[in-house]
C-alpha cells in the first residue's frame, strides 16, 4: 500500500482519543443531570471516572515493553466500542423497566464508564507514543498543532453538537412529534457512538503504517516501569514540575463537574436552566469555533514567542471563567450573554491549554518520553479528579453564587505556580532546542 500522509490518519486518531474523555468525564454528568440525580452525588461519583487517568502512569511502562503501540491503540478504540454499545443497552433495558432513576442504573452506567476510562486512559497511552514513533520530527512539529485542534473539536462536539442532538431527539415541538422518549436519547446517543468507534478501529487497522520503531523496549516489563519512573522523578526541579502540573488547573477542576450542571438544572435551583439544544449549540458551534481559534493562536504564540512569554497571559486568560460563572450565578443574565461568556471561556481555555501540552512536551523526553507523557497527565488527571468530586458537597452546602466566588479566589493559586517554571531548566534546554532544530528546517537542512 502507497505511504499515506498524516493526514490520513493524525485527525482521526486525536478524534478517537478526544471523544471518550469527555463522554466519560462530563457527558456522564450531563446525562445523570438530565435524569434527575442530585450534583453532590454526580459530581463525587463521577469524579472517580478520573482515576484511570492518574493509574495509567502504573501500566504506561506495560504498554512500552508487551506489543506494539499500533496494536494497543486498535485495541482500546475497539474495547471503548463495546463499552458504548453496552451502555446504550443498559439505558433502554432499564428505560423499558422503567428504572432509570434507580442506584442500579446508576450503579451498572457508571461501572459501564470506568471500565471505558480505562480503555480511555490505555488508548491515550497508545495514541501519544504512535504519534512520537509514526512521525518524523519535522512532521510531529508540523502536527502538533494539529492534533491538539482534532482533540479539542472531538470534546467540543462530544459535550456540544452530540448532546444537542440529544436534547431535540426528545423534545416536542408543535411541527415535530417526539423522535424518542426520554432515556431512550440516551441510549440512541450511545449506540451511536460504539459504531463510531467500531468505524474508527477498521480505519485505522486499514491506514496506520507500522512504524519500524514501533516494538517493544527490550527491558523486562519491570526492569521499565522502574526506569522510566526513576528518570522521572529524578528530574531537576522535580518538585516544581509537580506543583505546576498539579495547580496549574485548580479552578478548572473545582468548575468542571459543576459548570453543566449549573447550566442546565431548573432555575428554581439557582441554576441558569438551559435546556439541552441550547446548551449543546452553544458550545458545539460559538464554543467550537473558539476552541480551534484558541488553539491555533496559542500555537502560533507559543511558537513565535516562546513558553516563558506566553505561561502569564494564558494562565490569566484560564482563571477568568471562574468569574464568568460567579458573575452568571449572581446577575442571572439572559442567554445572548451566557453564550458570549461561554464562547470567551473557550477561548481562553484553548488558548491555556497549549501551553499546558507544550510544558508536558517539554518535560517528557528521553528514552521513556511515551511513559514520562502518561506519567505528567497522570498527575494532571490526579489534580483535576480531588478538586471535581469536593465540588459538589461544597456547591450543595454553599450555592452556585457562593460557590463560583469560592473558586475564583482558589483558582488564583494558578498565577502563584507560574514563577515556578523559570526556575525549570528543562523548560528552557529543549524549548532552545525544537528552536535550534525548526531554525535548520527553515534553512532547508
Amino acid at each position: 500500500m502507497k505511504k499515506l500522509s498524516p493526514w490520513a490518519f493524525i485527525p482521526t486518531l486525536y478524534l478517537a482519543e478526544g471523544f471518550p474523555y469527555i463522554v466519560i468525564n462530563t457527558v456522564s454528568a450531563v446525562l445523570y443531570a438530565d435524569l434527575g440525580f442530585s450534583n453532590e452525588k454526580i459530581a463525587f461519583w463521577t469524579g472517580w471516572l478520573y482515576l484511570p487517568w492518574i493509574l495509567k502512569m502504573f501500566w504506561s511502562p506495560l504498554v512500552d515493553a508487551r506489543g506494539t503501540k499500533r496494536r494497543w491503540l486498535l485495541a482500546g478504540q475497539t474495547v471503548l466500542s463495546a463499552v458504548f454499545l453496552l451502555i446504550g443497552l443498559c439505558i433502554a433495558v432499564t428505560a423499558f423497566w422503567q428504572n432509570v432513576g434507580s442506584m442500579t442504573f446508576f450503579t451498572l452506567t457508571l461501572f459501564g464508564f470506568l471500565f471505558g476510562a480505562f480503555a480511555s486512559a490505555t488508548l491515550d497511552i497508545a495514541t501519544d507514543g504512535y504519534y512520537l514513533l509514526a512521525l518524523t520530527p519535522r512532521d510531529q512539529g508540523y502536527f502538533v498543532g494539529i492534533r491538539t485542534i482534532f482533540y479539542r473539536l472531538a470534546m467540543i462536539l462530544g459535550s456540544g453538537i452530540l448532546i444537542s442532538i440529544t436534547g431535540a431527539l426528545a423534545e416536542q415541538t408543535t411541527d415535530l412529534p417526539t423522535l424518542l422518549p426520554q432515556p431512550y436519547n440516551w441510549a440512541a446517543l450511545f449506540v451511536f457512538l460504539g459504531v463510531l468507534f467500531a468505524v474508527f478501529a477498521f480505519w485505522h487497522a486499514y491506514v496506520l503504517p507500522k512504524p519500524a520503531d514501533d516494538k517493544p523496549v527490550t527491558h523486562s516489563r519491570t526492569d521499565a516501569w522502574k526506569e522510566s519512573f526513576k528518570t522521572y522523578f529524578s528530574q531537576k526541579n522535580i518538585i516544581y514540575i509537580l506543583l505546576f502540573i498539579l495547580l496549574y488547573r485548580l479552578g478548572d477542576a473545582l468548575l468542571e463537574k459543576i459548570v453543566p450542571l449549573f447550566l442546565l438544572k431548573p432555575q428554581d435551583t439557582g441554576a441558569m436552566g438551559l435546556s439541552l439544544q441550547h446548551y449543546g449549540l452553544i458550545k458545539g458551534t460559538l464554543g467550537l469555533g473558539a476552541v480551534i481559534a484558541g488553539n491555533l493562536g496559542g500555537g502560533w504564540m507559543l511558537g513565535t514567542f516562546g513558553f516563558k512569554k506566553c505561561i502569564w497571559p494564558f494562565a490569566v486568560i484560564l482563571i477568568l471563567p471562574n468569574f464568568f460563572y460567579a458573575y452568571m450565578a449572581w446577575a442571572k443574565p439572559g442567554l445572548a450573554v451566557t453564550a458570549a461568556l461561554i464562547t470567551l471561556e473557550h477561548l481562553g481555555n484553548g488558548l491555556a491549554m497549549m501551553a499546558f501540552s507544550v510544558f508536558i512536551m517539554y518535560v517528557s523526553q528521553g528514552k521513556y518520553k511515551t511513559s514520562h507523557y502518561a506519567i505528567s497527565t497522570g498527575i494532571m488527571a490526579l489534580g483535576m479528579m480531588v478538586p471535581s468530586m469536593l465540588s459538589g458537597k461544597m456547591q450543595a452546602a454553599l450555592g452556585y453564587e457562593t460557590f463560583f466566588m469560592i473558586a475564583s479566589a482558589i483558582s488564583l493559586v494558578t498565577l502563584a505556580v507560574i514563577p515556578l517554571t523559570g526556575k525549570i531548566k528543562s523548560i528552557e534546554e529543549t524549548e532552545q532546542a525544537f528552536r535550534t532544530h525548526n531554525m535548520s528546517l527553515s534553512d532547508g537542512d
